[in-house]
């Protein structure tokens, strides 16, 4: 991380990541035939309503493909780059195969250029390198975890995290995972070794609302400085109370200060040992 020295009010604080440290190229050119264009929405739907709030502006961004299905199984794959993607949190490498495919891919930390990866059954649980959950030894961490083997990396794929691998069953391995929660995978899932890179991301202080918006992120007011008709906080003469027991969201359910908001018929309910845990650990108070 690197800290500014406080030489105006926008400086006072911000922090931003080292890059050159942490990649083995910063500039600004992707392999073209893995990249594709992406058209901001700016928050709204195809009828132009605004469906996701304080979202809009920002640089222009190139959409890297990402392999999350890793299905060119038993061809070793050299890394080639580590790079930044602007899309998402943890950076990417670019891998090239045997055959001469590249293809980029979601690096773990301490992933190096020049270091050989390789998605099988027989791998060995080495950094980088991607096997079906139940050849992992237990306390592994791994990412990319796919939900229903076959269908994609799902879960722990966001900068620094990583689920833990904390037993073995017949049909199903344990998962400690990133927010705390228990859940079981079924063991012909795949998974890769190793937590995502880019672990200092969280750390970040943005600093000015100016960086804020290059970001593509626009400035939230408080529900409660609304109109009783725009937010279930608002309304009421001077600062009101809120009226109700519960926080709600805009379309008025509830969220925030350790809530349960899963639905309590969701078909993956019966996977969850044990169900995460609010506080410090998700962001909330103690």
């Amino acid at each position: 991380m690197k800290s500014y020295k406080p030489t105006s009010a926008g400086r006072r604080d911000s922090s931003v990541i080292e890059y050159k440290k942490k990649l083995t190229t910063t500039k600004s050119n992707p392999h073209k035939s893995l990249t594709k264009g992406m058209k901001s929405t700016g928050g709204r739907n195809s009828a132009g309503r605004i469906t996701n709030h304080y979202r809009g502006g920002g640089n222009k961004r190139t959409y890297r493909e990402i392999d999350f299905k890793y299905n060119k199984k038993d061809v070793p794959a050299i890394v080639e780059t580590i790079e930044y993607d602007p899309f998402r949190s943890g950076f990417v490498a670019l891998v090239c195969y045997a055959d001469g495919e590249r293809r980029y891919i979601l690096a773990p930390q301490q992933l190096a250029a020049g270091d050989e990866i390789i998605v099988s059954e027989t791998a060995k649980p080495k950094i980088g390198n991607r096997l079906p959950l139940q050849a992992i030894p237990v306390g592994t961490f791994v990412y990319n975890v796919e939900i229903n083997p076959g269908a994609g990396a799902r879960l722990a794929r966001s900068a620094g995290n990583a689920a833990e691998v904390v037993a073995q069953d017949a049909t199903h391995t344990t998962l400690k995972m990133p927010s705390s929660e228990i859940r079981k995978v079924h063991k012909t899932a795949w998974a890769s070794i190793g937590s995502v890179s880019n672990e200092e991301y969280r750390l970040v202080t943005i600093g000015k609302a100016g960086r804020a918006r290059h970001m593509g992120l626009r400035p939230k007011n408080r529900g409660s400085a609304r109109n009783a008709v725009d937010h279930p906080h608002g309304g009421g003469e001077g600062k009101a109370p809120r009226g109700h027991r519960r926080s709600r969201t805009k379309q008025g359910r509830p969220t925030g200060k350790g809530q349960k908001t899963r639905s309590p018929k969701k078909y993956s309910n019966k996977m969850i040992v044990s169900r995460r845990k609010p506080g410090r650990l998700m962001g909330g108070k103690k």
